[in-house]
């Protein structure tokens, strides 16, 4: 759908450039319409703005400077500096300084001192953004499609991480706490996608009527999205403290293991429930048989947990704290669930 969509504002973007107003080869109505929807979600409307905002700048300033100075290297290099320094001062998205650079090198190089050409590109660019974001009302893509692949994608990493530091305590291997921690790190990006899919599947409802009904499943998403991430962040602060632990020679928790394993059994089947039909309170029981499990510094019959197994102990039920907020419940009913053993 988005290539549908970019196909079809480009067409329509020059059409009313052409003949509706008038312009000649049109050029930058179909670039602008194109680079205001992209090829992948993500804040479109700002982009539309960004790039009528940048266009405007590099024309306005090249127009003024050439109109006096001429053109030439010299001459270039100054238009291309003073616009992009204006377009820093103006908002400092990359899109405005990147569009006020290239539309002050065409004034200054393709257009005549004095053309209102430079003019008519800034028009073009007007028409490009508003045909874009029209098409994106008109032709929407699913806004809830691709939040649930990236959110799926992180989980498909948590539970890689998690399991690669359940097999680093069974063996007692640094070089795979090393490795687990190595990608949980790597993992940011997948994060920040996730983030960026909620965030423009909002901007879908915002825009396309036909999709504001969607609002609601988009509305579940937010803690899912937020306790996923969190949940992710403390799997990295587990493998950093399991490195350092067995790296040190420490004593870690026996079972801990199996816990950490079994957590990550439970991510995998999280996935399985974001799906159309899925219920994510169905991983609640599994996660609080874990927590149950696990030691506790005060529990009776229990002996008593070093510094180094306590923290181990605290960071997994940290993990399972967000998964159960993942899972639906608040802060406070995860907390008491996991306080209660009956």
């Amino acid at each position: 759908m988005p290539i549908v969509q970019c196909a079809v504002s480009a067409g329509l973007a020059w059409w009313v450039a052409a003949n509706v107003v008038g312009h000649h080869q049109p050029f930058f109505a179909p670039i602008a319409a194109v680079i205001s929807l992209g090829v992948s979600l993500g804040q479109r409307l700002r982009r539309a703005v960004e790039l009528v905002v940048g266009v405007s700048l590099g024309v306005l300033v090249g127009d003024l400077l050439i109109s006096v100075i001429g053109s030439g290297p010299w001459q270039i290099a100054l238009v291309v500096a003073l616009a992009m320094a204006a377009a820093v001062f103006a908002d400092g998205g990359t899109l405005i300084v990147a569009q006020a650079a290239a539309s002050a090198v065409l004034v200054a190089t393709l257009l005549p001192p004095g053309s209102v050409g430079g003019l008519d590109r800034c028009v073009d660019a007007l028409i490009g953004g508003v045909v874009g974001v029209v098409v994106a009302a008109v032709l929407p893509v699913n806004p809830v499609r691709p939040v649930r692949r990236a959110t799926r994608a992180v989980l498909d990493e948590l539970s890689a991480v998690l399991h690669s530091i359940a097999d680093a305590l069974r063996d007692r291997d640094v070089a795979i706490a090393a490795a687990a921690l190595h990608q949980g790190r790597q993992s940011q990006p997948l994060i920040d996608a996730m983030h960026t899919a909620l965030a423009s599947g909002r901007e879908v409802t915002t825009v396309a009527p036909l999709r504001r009904p969607r609002r609601r499943e988009l509305d579940e998403f937010d803690e899912l999205v937020e306790r996923i991430d969190y949940a992710m962040r403390n799997a990295r602060v587990l493998a950093r403290r399991v490195h350092t632990a067995l790296g040190d020679r420490n004593s870690t928790v026996d079972g801990l293991a199996d816990a950490v394993a079994a957590l990550g059994d439970v991510v995998h089947k999280l996935v399985g429930e974001l799906g159309e039909g899925g219920d994510r309170s169905r991983v609640r029981a599994p996660v609080l048989e874990i927590v149950h499990e696990l030691p506790t510094p005060t529990g009776q019959g229990v002996p008593a947990l070093s510094p180094t197994e306590h923290v181990l102990v605290a960071q997994l039920r940290s993990i399972a704290l967000d998964l159960l907020q993942a899972s639906g419940m608040s802060r406070d009913e995860a907390l008491a669930a996991m306080r209660s053993r009956d």
